[in-house]
């Protein structure tokens, strides 16, 4: 559907210059939307730009910062009046066994993936809450859903993105406004080609090598304008979901891991129910030290 002037809505989306993000932007702008595009570096914003003079602000940003964030969407909010959607793309991928990473390479990716993530979060949430409509988007990833090796700090920072956004979308909620953690797979974006490694160490080179056949035999990766053609079906949606799986790799892989989990608490229950049973607070407790 085309927009009009009068049901225009607003996108704010991170990490808008390149990849998944950067389709999301063309894909909200060729529907009429007004898009507050931001990025690192703008690159091909500014060639869209110029076919997109009134509908596109591209602005530079570093979500690691969050004076910068919260000034960025003050300044969203004050061009075009309003936000609807705020997709949170911005992302960075370092790859590495867990011993191997260094304390800068765990750091950073915690900042951009998590912290990024929380400080667009709570800068936004003001004006959603003020009026009482808008639709949060987090991207995370399949590496939300199961961990692996060489990925277990990506991982970590994508399961910390979910544990904030299950505890934001109830709250979220209160006042009308939706949340959306969007599960994608494989796509072919520049996350490839920009992602970091950690040095490596010699005892892993086993693992590396089975590693890498295994990538090499059953790595899926599509065209990321099928990413963006089911986000926009998504927020058209007037009850979207919590969680959205993106690709049948990680459908399938979501569906095994769940029914593994399930399968091993139902086994181990008879021990995990005898671990608790309520007894009177102990004597003394709960009183000051001394």
């Amino acid at each position: 559907m085309t927009r009009t002037i009068e049901n225009k809505r607003v996108w704010f989306i991170t990490g808008a210059s390149k990849g998944l993000g950067y389709a999301f932007t063309c894909a909200a702008l060729k529907a009429g939307d007004n898009v507050v595009a931001v990025a690192r570096t703008l690159g091909n914003l500014e060639k869209l730009k110029d076919m997109y003079e009134e509908s596109l602000l591209p602005l530079n940003l570093d979500v690691s910062d969050r004076e910068a964030v919260f000034s960025t969407v003050e300044a969203a909010i004050k061009h075009f009046g309003r936000l609807d959607i705020v997709v949170n793309n911005a992302g960075i991928m370092t790859l590495g066994m867990i011993e191997e990473l260094s304390e800068i390479d765990a750091r950073k990716l915690m900042d951009i993936n998590f912290f990024g993530t929380l400080w667009v979060c709570q800068a936004v949430m003001p004006y959603l809450r003020a009026q009482r409509s808008g639709h949060i988007i987090q991207i995370t990833s399949i590496g939300a859903i199961i961990s692996g090796p060489m990925s277990g700090i990506y991982s970590a920072s994508k399961f910390a993105v979910e544990g904030m956004s299950e505890a934001l979308a109830k709250e979220a909620e209160h006042f009308g406004v939706k949340l959306t953690m969007v599960e994608p797979g494989g796509y072919w974006t520049n996350l490839y080609i920009s992602m970091n490694y950690s040095k490596p160490l010699d005892s892993y080179g086993t693992l590396r090598e089975e590693l890498a056949k295994q990538y090499s035999e059953g790595s899926v990766d599509s065209d990321p304008s099928l990413a963006a053609q089911a986000l926009m079906k998504l927020v058209d949606n007037e009850n979207p979901p919590l969680r959205l799986i993106l690709g049948s790799v990680v459908y399938d892989l979501a569906m095994d891991t769940l029914e593994t989990r399930v399968a091993t608490w139902k086994e181990w229950e008879a021990i995990s129910r005898a671990s608790e049973k309520a007894i009177p607070a102990p004597e003394g407790y709960g009183a000051p030290e001394e």
